[in-house]
Order: C-alpha cells, then sequence, then structure tokens
C-alpha cells in the first residue's frame, strides 16, 4: 500500500492541490496530513479528492469546530491508526511527541518544523516537509510504501 503524506498546507489552495493531484498520479491509495491546513476550506480539498484520508490539527488550525463537522477524518494530535499492516502515529510537533506515544509504532509522520525529515527506526520518523512552501520556497510531500517503509520526497 503505498500512502501520500502532507503537512502544513497553510491555505497555500494552489499547492495544496497540485499535491493532491501528484500523489494521485502516483497511485498514492490513502492520504495522511500532519497538521496546520488552518482553515476549513484546505481540509474540503482533502474531503473532495476521491481519496481515503486521515489527518490531525496542528498548531494554527482554526475552525476546529467546523472540520469536525466536515469531516470525522481529522482528529487531534497524536492520533495513531492501523493501515496496510503498520501503526502509524501521526503528531504535529514531534517534540511534543510523549515518548509512551511511539511505543509498537512503525511509522511517525509529524509536520510543524516545515523541514523534510527521513529517519530510518524503528520507528521511521517521515515529516514530508511543507506543503505551502510558505517558509523553504518548495513545496514537498512525500510517498510512503507501506510494505518496504521506503520513501520519496517529491518536490510539487
Amino acid at each position: 500500500m503505498v500512502v501520500g503524506v502532507v503537512s502544513d498546507s497553510h491555505d497555500h489552495m494552489p499547492k495544496l492541490r497540485a499535491a493532491v493531484d501528484a500523489l494521485r498520479a502516483r497511485d498514492a491509495q490513502h492520504l495522511l496530513h500532519a497538521g496546520d491546513w488552518v482553515a476549513l476550506f484546505a481540509v474540503k480539498v482533502f474531503v473532495e479528492c476521491g481519496i481515503p484520508f486521515t489527518g490531525i490539527l496542528g498548531n494554527n488550525d482554526g475552525e476546529r469546530d467546523g472540520i469536525g463537522r466536515l469531516t470525522p477524518h481529522v482528529h487531534p494530535s497524536p492520533h495513531a491508526l492501523e493501515m496496510g499492516g503498520r501503526r502509524i502515529v501521526l503528531a504535529h510537533d514531534l517534540g511534543k511527541l510523549p515518548e509512551k506515544a511511539r511505543e509498537g509504532a512503525d511509522v511517525v509522520v509529524f509536520g510543524h518544523t516545515h523541514q523534510v525529515a527521513v529517519e530510518p527506526g524503528p520507528p521511521l520518523l517521515l515529516n514530508p516537509g511543507e506543503c505551502c512552501g510558505w517558509v523553504t520556497g518548495k513545496c514537498t510531500v512525500a510517498l510512503l510504501d507501506l510494505e518496504t517503509l521506503a520513501v520519496s520526497i517529491l518536490e510539487v
């Protein structure tokens, strides 16, 4: 199973749509978002894209009640899920993730820093960088193969 990983989209709608299109073109079967969507309309891009998704809230997300009414697939951080035979933990700020939350995880997906990070595990630590490109000037996302835990970073 191949999963698309996004973080820190910060309302940059053209970049977010381009990121979803790039991940769809590479046959991502599920999307993960590690927070800082910012507004409800950014979440709608995932809701309407036709690919199943799971996301979390970040420190810059407003309209939390509206997001909750829009979709049950965006959770407070951290959030753990099982997918493709792997236990994945989504956390916006890795520095605030309790060590206990990492126990048993195959993958920890995080954001917040706007910097790409891939550290082999266990658990594999993955920050896809920033989708918005506001800080680094680059829109980056990741593809994660859940069978092999191979990661590809894509610049969109």
